[in-house]
């Protein structure tokens, strides 16, 4: 049995334990759990086969009871220095794959700044918010079938693109590549029916980061009336570390204040707007730091919404929410918000930028405050910007 030594600046001690799933060079993917600058093998040092599986979905479909329980081990067993030698590996020796099978994907629209300043850049002579946006979540459904881990490089999407001065739309890849700073929730528990904000964490099991890619061009021209399709649904990059809501009651934070106060469906006993600090580096400059509390809409009322009609939700499904944006420039979490739709650019060492072009490197980290003083980190989520390949596949005949 073995002591890990934890950095004394680590983001990922005893307070965090994400969950994710690794390989190593001939192995087959499982579940491990990030300590420090390793990785534990938790199908060998729990001994359990559930932890052999290649994606999170069986262990959160278990339930709140067996999470605490897992928890509940994995801290015994470090704190004890009973970890089996053989089941620890170096950060630096696994390659980290999706942490869980997507079942569903919806994409919402939650901070009051970036949806303010999204509306007055496309649709500057109208109001900033529409006239729903302080009564519900307003949000898309993505696709599932194009989330993919970070490092996972991002080509450019094609579509019809048609700037104001042109008179008819063309086809080619966007010219207006942009990102969207996020957190995404996880679905572990499923429900055939509405799930209440106070029922959240009985069924979430944890939050990761996200980078919902957009093509600003595509967006712009197809989103009226009935929203974004091809400008957001080639590629969505997610963290690879899912960190348990367990591990962020010390970051439980009040929304902003909500008026008009949102329909009985919609109100929480108690807040789960979370204090969570992103940073984003453009090819290694960082040009913003979102702040996740500044969202208007919490989660819990974003899975509330997304389930009062009815609808069912699966161990698996991914919500997010939306671009984090606060009130201050170098707190926006879109370029497009960034550079005012182009009009003023980032500079970025002795280059300047409006939208990513190719061979660009976007990173978003994030961490939240832990108990006593502890830092609670959810590692990153990285994309590179590929050309765009042909648009049509050649058929081999």
């Amino acid at each position: 049995m073995t002591h890990i030594d934890l950095p004394a600046d680590s983001q990922f001690g005893i307070d965090n334990l994400p969950l994710g799933i690794f390989s190593t060079p001939g192995t087959a993917p499982r579940v491990g759990v990030r300590y420090g600058e390793t990785v534990i093998d938790l199908s060998v040092a729990l001994g359990d086969p559930e932890f052999s599986s290649p994606s999170l979905n069986t262990f959160m479909a278990r339930g709140r009871s067996r999470w605490v329980e897992v928890r509940e081990s994995i801290t015994d067993m470090l704190i004890g220095g009973q970890t089996p030698a053989e089941a620890i590996v170096s950060v630096s020796d696994v390659t980290m794959h999706l942490p869980f099978e997507v079942a569903d994907y919806v994409d919402f629209y939650a901070s009051e700044h970036h949806a303010s300043n999204i509306g007055r850049l496309f649709r500057p002579d109208a109001e900033p918010l529409l006239p729903n946006w302080k009564h519900l979540p307003v949000a898309y459904h993505g696709r599932a079938g194009t989330v993919v881990v970070s490092g996972t490089d991002i080509t450019r999407p094609h579509g019809q693109r048609k700037a104001p001065d042109e008179p008819s739309p063309t086809f080619g890849p966007s010219r207006r590549l942009d990102i969207e700073a996020e957190m995404g929730f996880v679905v572990g528990v499923p429900s055939d029916g509405p799930i209440s904000p106070d029922q959240f964490s009985e069924h979430v099991f944890g939050a990761v980061i996200v980078n919902d890619w957009s093509a600003r061009d595509i967006q712009a021209w197809e989103y009226v009336p009935l929203g974004p399709n091809l400008g957001k649904s080639f590629a969505t990059s997610i963290s690879p570390w899912v960190v348990p809501l367990l591990a962020l009651e010390h970051a439980r934070v009040s929304t902003p204040v909500q008026d008009p106060e949102p329909l009985e469906y919609l109100r929480e006993s108690r807040s789960w707007a979370l204090d969570i600090d992103l940073t984003v580096s453009w090819n290694g400059h960082v040009v913003s730091r979102p702040p996740y509390r500044a969202m208007y809409w919490s989660p819990a009322q974003m899975l509330a919404h997304e389930t009062v009609n009815g609808a069912s939700s699966r161990t698996g499904d991914l919500f997010a929410s939306g671009t984090i944006s606060g009130p201050a420039k170098d707190q926006r979490g879109a370029f497009i918000e960034l550079t005012w739709g182009g009009s003023e650019p980032v500079r970025l060492g002795a280059q300047t930028r409006t939208f990513l072009e190719d061979g660009d490197d976007v990173v978003i980290a994030a961490s939240a405050p832990g108990p006593h003083g502890s830092r609670i980190g959810f590692g990153e989520v990285r994309g590179r910007i590929v050309q765009a390949r042909e648009s049509y596949s050649r058929v081999r005949r």
